[in-house]
């Protein structure tokens, strides 16, 4: 895939770059590692002093670098604001919080003393995604550039100038050269790049292909990995939901992002006392999604990332109708001229059909009516992904009781699943291992050392 901007709202290139060298690459990663040896003698205040920087220029640069977003792969230019502005807390949040979470922590052996004490590994490389390209590098790059680890990040090839601006950013904040180091080539080559005995771990946030490869080189090689993988995110629905706020929520959760999000509400689970109501406000409110230039304040629903991207989604929902899928709304491409696909609600869906189990990176709706509770909780379960599910009830503890039999690293009660920076990241099955945010994600590239104190006396 060739490394360029092409704005998705006309699908015309708008820059090209060229692949680095293996030779820069290997610079560029000798330069990190000779980095590390310096950066893990700073202490937390020092590494913070670069990260609160990088925050303040982040807000101080918000419309800007906004716009760079939009540009390269179509997010809403309000939601791209806001994720500038999600990043730069996230950024802060490590530079507040990482000497707490660091700390040493005592342990009572019988005899003598011990203490854990949390020390930084190395060169440490994320493999990032085009469709959160600020927000996804600060969940990875802050909590590890606290630890002491430095970072070399590939990023995806359709959002080369958010990558580079990024770097910038680390630059003018006066980060050491090497601290943050931007790499741009492909996503092969990132996979080969994990044998370097200079890399000491690797995280990656994307699709299931991509993440098989990077944990099996990881893997290969005894290095640690993170994965953040796809998610079909079950929305439920019950009987004592108010479906008015349930709809907008829905809303919310599918078309957020373009609907280009890994914890995006993709199927809508309703129980049948209330599936008629639900799905009838659902389908109207998704019928006048103003649809146009993402650039422009009033658009509800931009482009796809790109045009293959567009073409993909749309080969999907053909192939679920050939299979027996029945198109509620939408399901074929605008008639504007960029890579768009209209608001879509897929029904009658079933094992067979392929909208049942595969994630649909987009406006697409899956919509189920069940008989009730367990069979609402049986049909979210039955998934090979478990990254979020939200669950819509007036009952707050009936609400609990249903999360505890979910099969995902996320449940969200009445709210779509979303993020902030000290709630926990994260899915199971097919959607991945690891956490990031929160003090979890702090402590995945870390060496937790022991330390013990005994006397000369004391026995074994």
């Amino acid at each position: 895939m060739a490394i360029q901007t092409v704005n998705p709202y006309t699908n015309k290139v708008v820059r090209s770059f060229e692949e680095m060298t293996d030779k820069a690459v290997d610079m560029l990663v000798a330069q990190s590692a000779k980095t590390f040896n310096s950066w893990k003698e700073t202490n937390y205040e020092q590494r913070a002093q670069i990260l609160h920087k990088v925050a303040s220029l982040m807000r101080e640069k918000k419309e800007h670098l906004a716009k760079i977003i939009t540009l390269e792969m179509g997010k809403l230019i309000a939601q791209a604001e806001g994720e500038i502005l999600l990043s730069a807390d996230i950024f802060d949040y490590y530079a507040t919080n990482a000497a707490e979470f660091l700390a040493d922590k005592e342990l009572k052996p019988e005899f003598g003393s011990a203490y854990v004490r949390c020390s930084p590994i190395g060169v440490i490389l994320g493999v990032e995604p085009w469709n959160f390209p600020f927000y996804q590098v600060a969940r990875f790059a802050a909590p590890n550039l606290m630890v002491g680890n430095t970072v070399l990040v590939k990023h995806a090839s359709m959002v080369p100038q958010c990558a580079i601006a990024i770097e910038d950013l680390f630059n003018e904040a006066g980060a050491p050269n090497g601290l943050y180091t931007n790499l741009l080539i492909s996503g092969k080559r990132a996979s080969s790049l994990v044998a370097d005995k200079r890399i000491k771990g690797v995280s990656l946030t994307g699709s299931e292909e991509a993440g098989a490869s990077i944990a099996s080189e990881a893997g290969k090689y005894l290095k640690k990995s993170v994965l953040e993988l796809g998610g079909i995110d079950a929305f439920i629905i019950l009987e004592d939901a108010d479906i008015d706020k349930a709809v907008e929520w829905a809303i919310v959760g599918r078309i957020n992002n373009n609907g280009e999000c890994c914890v995006a509400s993709k199927r809508f689970i309703a129980v049948e006392a209330i599936a008629d109501e639900f799905i009838e406000k659902f389908k109207e409110k998704m019928s006048n999604l103003v649809v146009g230039d993402p650039m422009n304040s009033t658009t509800e629903l931009g482009p796809m990332s790109s045009e293959e991207a567009a073409v993909h989604i749309i080969d999907q929902i053909r192939k679920s109708v050939d299979a027996g899928a029945t198109i509620l709304l939408g399901g074929t491409r605008s008639d504007l001229p960029g890579a768009f696909v209209q608001p879509t609600i897929l029904t009658d869906l079933k094992p067979e059909i392929p909208a049942y189990y595969e994630e649909i990176f987009g406006p697409v709706a899956s919509f189920y009516r069940v008989k009730d509770e367990q069979a609402a909780i049986t049909l979210t379960n039955d998934s090979s992904f478990g990254l979020g599910c939200s669950i819509f009830t007036q009952d707050i503890e009936r609400g609990k009781r249903i999360a505890d039999k979910i099969d995902t690293g996320m449940v969200f009660i009445n709210h779509p699943t979303w993020t902030q920076a000290d709630l926990p990241f994260g899915g199971t099955k097919n959607s991945g291992y690891g956490r990031e945010l929160s003090e979890l994600g702090i402590q995945e590239f870390v060496n937790k050392k022991l330390i013990r104190i005994s006397g000369l006396s004391d026995p074994l």
